[in-house]
């Protein structure tokens, strides 16, 4: 008698998402019978493979021994599956990518409804985040993050020129306020933070100059976990603010925003699109990486 790995794939999932409730969204059933599946599972396998709280689930021992062994397989089998599509008239199927917003909205985005009106039958999951994560591990088909941040064992596809950051002020936030010569004078003005949702700490502002790198904690008025609001908050003269050059280059034309320590920030590797070397590139997958990939003028 075969076995039906239906359930094992259910507690992979749920494993995974460190949820039952994300995990039950994902497989499209109910959080009530996922948790029946697994438990059924536990009982014909004789052993407890979750560990269960009121906010939290983790997996045991043999949890993590079932997850490590089969987890990796079954995403061979779905890359193999998705593989068939080459046999296909029309491209389709489902691309999941991991991107940080910047980079979803100022690059992705541009791109990508032109690629969706040309390719109805793929559908495109774009999930903005700021943390770096396992893309493998967890399910996705690529990342999008500054080249000098992404895995030297990846495939990396460049998708945007070179990637700047620069701090900038609104005009009446200088008003009786001396401009700051070096990155440590920003520790006598007031500065808006960017907090990283997932794991809560602030993002450092970085600088180089005559192969000098330098990281600074700044300290402000206002913290957000999206550059918008820091956009916003720096135009209103509330402090300064560390953003992507391509953000705030018209309100710089402007006049409404005033670039300082310009040369301590030199470029950095764009945006980069990466996928493991070993990933069975699907005719929509290989459309889509190059809809994405950057072209210089």
């Amino acid at each position: 008698m075969r076995e039906n790995f239906n359930d094992i794939f259910a507690f992979l999932i749920v494993a995974r998402e460190g949820s039952f409730t994300k995990a039950a969204a994902q497989l499209g059933v109910s959080q009530s019978a996922l948790s029946q599946t697994v438990r059924a599972l536990e009982t014909r396998l004789g052993v407890r493979l979750l560990s269960r709280t009121t906010r939290s689930v983790t997996p045991t021992v043999a949890g993590e021994r079932l997850l490590s062994k089969l987890g990796p397989r079954f995403h061979e089998i779905e890359s193999e599956l998705a593989g068939l599509s080459v046999l296909r008239d029309k491209p389709a199927g489902t691309i999941r990518i991991s991107s940080s917003f910047h980079a979803a909205e100022a690059v992705i985005w541009p791109r990508l409804t032109g690629f969706l009106h040309e390719y109805p039958d793929i559908v495109v999951e774009v999930n903005v985040e700021h943390r770096l994560i396992d893309i493998v591990a967890e399910r996705f088909d690529a990342g999008v993050r500054l080249g000098d941040q992404v895995a030297k064992d990846m495939v990396a596809v460049r998708i945007s020129p070179d990637h700047r950051f620069t701090v900038v002020g609104a005009p009446s936030y200088f008003d009786g306020r001396a401009y700051p010569l070096t990155p440590k004078d920003l520790t006598q003005h007031r500065c808006i933070n960017l907090r990283y949702p997932t794991h809560g700490g602030m993002m450092p502002w970085e600088f180089e100059k005559d192969g000098q790198a330098l990281t600074v904690q700044v300290e402000g008025p206002c913290i957000f976990n999206l550059s918008p609001m820091i956009l916003q908050a720096a135009l209103a003269g509330h402090g300064l603010a560390y953003l992507p050059e391509s953000v705030v280059r018209e309100d710089l034309a402007a006049g409404r925003l005033v670039r300082v320590l310009d040369d301590w920030l030199p470029p950095s590797p764009g945006y980069h699109l990466y996928y493991p070397s070993h990933r069975l590139a699907s005719p929509a997958f290989a459309l889509f990486v190059e809809a994405m990939r950057y072209r210089q003028p």
